[in-house]
């Protein structure tokens, strides 16, 4: 890298999901199509719309209901994460012949570092919209600036199909007037922190007193004066996409509940979902962390370190039910969550568990087993209703929430 001023840029997919679905069924071009959760049932959420569904005021996270009631005529599709990836890979893939300083955050969108490309960085971005326009039908917006914070900022104000350069000598008369709560980094709970002492505005955090800031919000409220005033030193790590130390989720219930059957059925949603992504990432735990919040939002994470390495849910499953006997109150629980801590790559640990090894240990473990020492506890009903295949379609159902999101970061490395 060379001493001269940075330029990054951050490329942002338009409508990622709903987009896909188009380049795949191009009937559904130029009409409100929606991607949610669960589509079949009225409880669903929006994860993504299409333009032409936002236009009729459908948004993400809205309910499915409140979504139809906005739009009628409105088009919903169940997620299809298999297909998202593979337009992911092919558009890192394009970002990497340009340059390898490319920092993917999420499966739409990136950070690219083009300080030392020999152009004009306009016509370079214009290049890029172009190729993954022309190429994958995919639309995207590409904000242009002298650090991470300004690009991932700039390319939020123009959409779809949107470039836009902002510079530290703009900031004042194009962020400094917004509500504190819009800026990037910046979410619910902490711009009600902000507004608490005042700080209203971006321009309000980029004047404040640094020691107040500290005070409410740590080394974090220093960090966001900086940005507010336009200044990030972070780089384009390349390498941060598979920097990870654990695979975990967890869910909230729809009511408390003390219920042992439905707590059980949980866990095996939560393995389940913990066990297909540690398998795509080919990696395996030695730790076990359960998660527990009670009604009145007290939270216990207790954890168990095993004698070797995991990613099977049979085990995964037999540590966390063990750990939710030993430690739970009886009170009506509100949020589980399952993690595996201490991760490590398949072929970092072969020394420690032998391929061979590890394919019988799967063939030999079957969830049968489990169920059943689990219903000599609890009772034979308890997995009554729950088959493996109807788990299988759980999983996939699920798999589009944003910790599996985080799953494909390594994937286009590897086309």
């Amino acid at each position: 890298m060379t001493n001269k001023a940075r330029i990054i840029f951050h490329l942002d997919m338009n409508s990622f999901y709903a987009s896909v679905e188009v380049t795949y069924n191009p009937k559904l071009k130029g009409k409100p199509v929606a991607v949610a959760g669960n589509p079949q049932e009225r409880k669903g959420i929006i994860v993504t719309s299409s333009y032409e569904a936002r236009k009729k005021g459908v948004k993400t996270t809205m309910p499915l209901w409140q979504a139809k009631k906005l739009c009628p005529e409105l088009i919903v599709l169940p997620p299809n994460m298999e297909r998202y990836r593979h337009a992911s890979n092919k558009i890192f893939s394009l970002l990497h012949d340009i340059t390898d300083q490319v920092e993917p955050i999420s499966i739409d969108e990136g950070f690219m570092d083009v300080t030392d490309y020999e152009g004009d960085p306009i016509q370079l971005a214009e290049r890029i919209q172009n190729d993954i326009l022309k190429k994958l039908d995919l639309p995207c917006s590409i904000g242009i600036g002298p650090n991470k914070f300004l690009a991932k900022t700039a390319s939020d104000m123009k959409k779809p199909l949107g470039i836009t350069v902002l510079r530290i000598r703009e900031i004042e008369e194009l962020l400094w007037p917004l509500d504190v709560g819009e800026m990037y980094g910046i979410g619910k709970k902490t711009a009600e922190k902000l507004h608490s002492i005042d700080v209203l505005t971006i321009g309000d955090l980029a004047n404040a007193d640094v020691y107040n800031l500290r005070q409410l919000l740590g080394i974090n409220g220093e960090r966001l004066k900086n940005r507010a005033n336009g200044i990030d030193k972070s780089k384009v790590d390349p390498d941060a996409a598979s920097e990870f130390q654990s695979i975990g989720n967890s869910r909230t219930l729809k009511e408390d509940t003390d219920d042992e059957t439905v707590i059980y059925q949980w866990f095996l949603k939560l393995v389940s979902l913990v066990e297909a992504r540690l398998i795509r990432r080919e990696v395996m735990g030695r730790t076990i962390q359960l998660t527990l919040r009670y009604a009145d939002r007290r939270t216990v994470n207790r954890s168990r370190r095993l004698t070797q390495y995991t990613n099977t849910k049979e085990e995964i499953l037999l540590v966390v039910t063990d750990l939710f006997d030993e430690h739970w109150s009886g009170e009506p629980i509100r949020l589980l969550g399952v993690t595996v801590q201490d991760i490590l790559y398949i072929s970092e640990i072969h020394e420690q568990l032998s391929l061979f090894t590890y394919e019988e240990s799967i063939k030999q473990k079957k969830l049968e087993t489990t169920v059943a020492e689990l219903s000599k506890k609890y009772g034979k009903d308890t997995f009554k209703n729950i088959k493996n295949e109807q788990a299988s379609k759980e999983v996939k159902s699920e798999l589009f929430k944003t910790s599996f999101q985080k799953d494909f970061l390594n994937d286009y490395k590897k086309t």
